[in-house]
């Protein structure tokens, strides 16, 4: 993965930081709810080692996705916008720049 170097004003970090909280509160919401859902469901022993493989998947996917790494956020970012987590709209107080190679990215 290529690394975009782009300078971030302090007003820029304090909007990436806010849309990354809501993106992350966003996903962990829904999970607890699929969580609690399938939880309800466990039967026999074997779906509970199936819950205990889902949550470690969704584990590894959710420490995987939410990176706050400034140098890889705006591809941290195209990814929430892709997966529905975060809207284009939520970035707004990025530049234009920042917002259109996110948008570029988020559409491949």
């Amino acid at each position: 993965m290529q690394v975009m170097n782009a300078e971030w004003t302090v007003t820029e970090e304090t909007t990436a930081k806010k849309a990354f909280d809501i993106a992350y509160k966003r996903e962990i919401r829904a999970l607890i709810d699929s969580v609690r859902l399938r939880a309800s469901s466990v039967k026999e022993i074997d779906d509970m080692w199936s819950l205990h493989d889902f949550l470690s998947v969704k584990r590894h996917e959710v420490d995987g996705r939410y990176d706050y790494r400034l140098p890889i956020l705006l591809f941290v970012f195209a990814g929430l916008v892709k997966e529905g987590w975060l809207s284009i709209d939520e970035l707004e107080g990025l530049s234009n720049d920042k917002i259109a190679k996110i948008s570029a990215l988020a559409s491949m």
